[in-house]
């Protein structure tokens, strides 16, 4: 039905798409709204009697649980295999592709292209068992890394911890790689804040030319690489036009060099219509996961070492989207953009 040019949903549509979306919903409430919502409640409550729990529980974190972000997180397998995930996937739907097997006995650095605006495929694959991780690759704990900041946050740092999600920090990730055991897959999303600005749909501009940080880290650690593509994770939502040099764009660089993140300005669809709205469009998305990059362990890499390693996770990556774009719908003439 339409109204003013607005197309809203039927009020007859089945149970369980009205549930998928409330999945979807649920989830991004909480990367927008929650650390807001975090903030006031603690601040309200030193007007309370509950003040004194609000002290015990900040005090809690800092003096005994602040650095469980950096020290391989605090997962719960039964967090992650929760029914309701699985109406998370299917909103789009979401499906996890492997090219090959991975040795439980190595540790790995994947990393995840592009980021998109909130990399909704990532979060599905591996923080959840949604589309079957564990079981496509057993032995393997995949720990999704993201900003320190989303860590700030009771209720969000809680529910990120509980899905195995760490911080993105150096630290986090040695500690990963060296002193958690072995079969650990630490999964960055490489093109990070900078990146979510020039996401859009068609376009494949990845922000990777320079960043070589985890690949340094791979050859330190003896991990191998693998390369991730995450197919139409840039489709989901519109963009508002923001080109390098223009004002706007300018604000969000600043506000990114200031707070860590980017400030896209976004939009989809409604909750209750297919026109405008924060919700991401339903598209099918599809993360392929490339095959392993063997790594030898330099503690001390040379840059020439480095540049070799980087320009062949550039190559990787590459073929893996030229290999599998035709399945996707991606025309022939579409080809990755290094920046």
């Amino acid at each position: 039905m339409k109204l003013f040019g607005i197309e809203f949903a039927s009020l007859f549509i089945p149970l369980d798409r009205r549930l998928q979306t409330f999945a979807v919903a649920q989830w991004f409430f909480n990367c927008l709204i929650t650390p807001l919502i975090c903030l006031i409640v603690i601040i309200a409550s030193f007007f309370t009697p509950f003040m004194p729990l609000t002290i015990i529980y900040l005090l809690w974190i800092y003096l005994y649980d602040w650095k469980t972000p950096k020290r391989g997180g605090r997962r719960f397998d039964m967090i992650r295999r929760l029914k309701f995930w699985n109406y998370y996937r299917d909103y789009f739907p979401i499906s996890l592709v492997k090219t090959e097997d991975l040795d439980p006995n190595q540790n790995y650095i994947f990393g995840y292209h592009p980021h998109g605006i909130l990399v909704c495929s990532a979060f599905c694959n591996f923080c959840t068992e949604a589309t079957g991780f564990s079981k496509k690759f057993p032995g393997i704990r995949p720990s999704l890394l993201t900003l320190v900041t989303n860590f700030y946050f009771p209720l969000l740092r809680g529910l990120l911890l509980a899905l195995g999600a760490c911080d993105v920090s150096r630290e986090s990730v040695e500690y990963l790689l060296t002193k958690n055991g072995i079969g650990n897959a630490v999964v960055i999303v490489v093109g990070g804040a900078e990146e979510a600005l020039d996401s859009r749909p068609e376009i494949f501009k990845l922000t990777l030319k320079n960043r070589k940080g985890f690949v340094k880290m791979a050859i330190k650690t003896g991990s191998y690489l693998v390369p991730c593509f995450g197919f139409h994770e840039n489709e989901i939502f519109n963009q508002l036009s923001n080109p390098q040099g223009s004002s706007v764009r300018s604000i969000q660089e600043k506000f990114k060099k200031l707070f860590g993140i980017s400030p896209p300005l976004f939009y989809g669809r409604g909750v209750f219509n297919y026109s405008f709205g924060l919700m991401p469009f339903r598209k099918p998305l599809a993360t392929v996961i490339g095959k392993a990059i063997k790594i030898e362990k330099v503690e001390n890499p040379s840059q020439k070492l480095l540049d070799e390693t980087h320009q062949r996770y550039l190559d990787e990556l590459t073929e893996l989207f030229e290999e599998h774009k035709a399945n996707y719908g991606i025309d022939s003439n579409k080809h990755l953009i290094f920046v």
